[in-house]
């Protein structure tokens, strides 16, 4: 029996050593960082266009990209390349492409070398490739899903139902939303988990604004639904809606996140929001014309350039800053800047203060629940006034302001000071965490959320002002 030679041991030893790293994270980096050490020479990892994808230790000089660029070209899998300064290019292709090339200052041979390595670090390079494509895929449904939800707040419905089937998946409706809070650091696996309790088709997107929040679209039939939830995921609380049509599903986020409040609380970590009637249901045509007549500038708005927002964009930035403030530039996926410009431009075309008015923002809250609602009436009134004085309104504000009973007079002060607490304190004459404090008891008077959900604030000025209050 004949003893191995130094080269064959050599050889093992480089093949354990290319072993030992192919389970590791980020192995392609760690493969050519080894290589490097082992060659003393630079290596790097190229695409056939030139892209550099990968090297060690340091950029590889221009003559490598423009080498392989030639190699790919000639349909060549491996070659040698002479270079400035004695320098001796050594290329081998990963299949078809990338390429790998040692950087080398002699004419050292790595015939076996490479081609062991090549082996090792094209294993590497798929396994990280698909992971990669894994994750793309991923992050584009996971896109597509969450562009379905915000067609259907903005009442796009066949648009919505268009993405959902081109995903495979169809939208449940009827529907009851449920908003589900927790870790946020565990929001992804919580999905997973929620995905196998709901019954029947559920559309579940991590929430866009608040990163601790799930939003599911499910069945209006599940019975029950949030309290399986909480007893399967003891971390969560649920907040679930009445049950909704899809272009009432804006109506359905409000509602369920008004219920998460109550359910925060709550012994049974989950709470339903109780039948509860808007106040745009009940103001019909007259309503209807008065919010087109409110939003007409919008509505009518030609922007200069082919680029800048028409009038259906810029009526969805009001509904998104409206709902979720600052937020809304996380929720419409564009630059805070972005949104400020928009927000000065709606100002400008509508007339009103919506930076500081609880009024202004009330008014324009009501004006987008009204538009396509009904037929407009073609004369309807110019003011809101007169919308709130009719005996349907009358009844609805009541039964708004009722359940306060001593509050009254906090929540009058809040909507007095624009929704403010440092004005709302200063009115009282009490310290900020107590008005804080007694707002809280309003919200568990309410069933719900005061401080954190704007509807409610709209809601509650229009009651006040519908009772001549405000």
């Amino acid at each position: 029996m004949t003893g191995e030679s130094p080269a064959d041991l050599t050889r093992a030893e480089d093949a354990l050593a290319l072993l030992r790293l192919v389970g590791r994270r980020g192995a392609v980096r760690a493969v050519l960082e080894w290589l490097a050490r082992r060659t003393g020479a630079a290596v790097a990892l190229v695409a056939g266009d030139g892209s550099v994808l990968a090297s060690a230790p340091d950029q590889p000089t221009a003559e490598v990209p423009s080498a392989v660029r030639e190699l790919h070209r000639r349909g060549a899998p491996a070659g040698v390349v002479g270079a400035a300064g004695a320098r001796t290019l050594h290329l081998v292709a990963l299949g078809r492409e990338p390429y790998l090339v040692v950087d080398a200052v002699g004419s050292h041979r790595y015939g076996t070398l490479l081609v062991d390595t090549v082996r090792i670090l094209g294993l590497c390079w798929h396994l990280e490739e698909a992971e990669r494509t894994s994750r793309r895929t991923e992050l584009a449904q996971a896109h597509s899903r969450e562009a379905v939800l915000h067609l259907l707040m903005n009442g796009n419905v066949a648009a919505a139902h268009r993405i959902a089937g081109a995903l495979g998946s169809r939208l449940p409706s009827p529907a009851r939303v449920y908003v589900v809070e927790c870790p946020k650091q565990r929001r992804a696996t919580t999905a997973e988990r929620l995905t196998g309790l709901v019954e029947g088709p559920a559309w579940i997107v991590p929430c866009p604004v608040r990163f601790n929040h799930l939003i599911a679209v499910v069945p209006a039939g599940i019975d029950q639904g949030e309290r399986r939830i909480v007893e399967q995921l003891p971390e969560c609380r649920v907040g679930a809606s009445d049950e909704v049509a899809l272009k009432e599903m804006s109506l359905g986020y409000e509602q369920a996140f008004h219920a998460l409040a109550v359910a925060r609380s709550a012994p049974d970590r989950w709470a339903r929001f109780g039948r509860h009637l808007g106040l745009a249901p009940l103001l019909g045509p007259d309503g209807a014309g008065w919010a087109l007549e409110l939003l007409r500038p919008c509505l009518s708005y030609e922007p200069a350039r082919q680029a800048d927002p028409g009038a259906e964009e810029l009526l969805g930035t009001l509904g998104s800053w409206l709902a979720f403030g600052a937020g809304a530039s996380r929720h419409l996926k564009i630059h805070r800047n972005t949104l400020a410009a928009r927000l000065r431009l709606i100002r400008k075309l509508l007339g009103l203060d919506l930076a500081t008015s609880l009024a202004d923002q009330s008014a324009a809250w009501l004006a987008l629940r009204l538009y396509t609602r009904h037929p407009p009436s073609p004369g309807g009134p110019a003011d809101l006034g007169p919308l709130l004085t009719t005996p349907a309104a009358q009844g609805w504000a009541r039964c708004q302001l009722d359940p306060l009973g001593s509050a009254t007079g906090t929540v009058h002060a809040w909507l007095l000071a624009d929704a403010r607490l440092p004005k709302t304190a200063a009115a009282l004459g009490i310290s900020l965490p107590g008005a804080r404090k007694r707002l809280t008891r309003a919200e568990e008077l309410l069933g719900r959320s005061l401080l954190h959900a704007p509807s409610a604030k709209y809601e509650l000025w229009l009651a006040m002002r519908a009772l001549g209050r405000l």
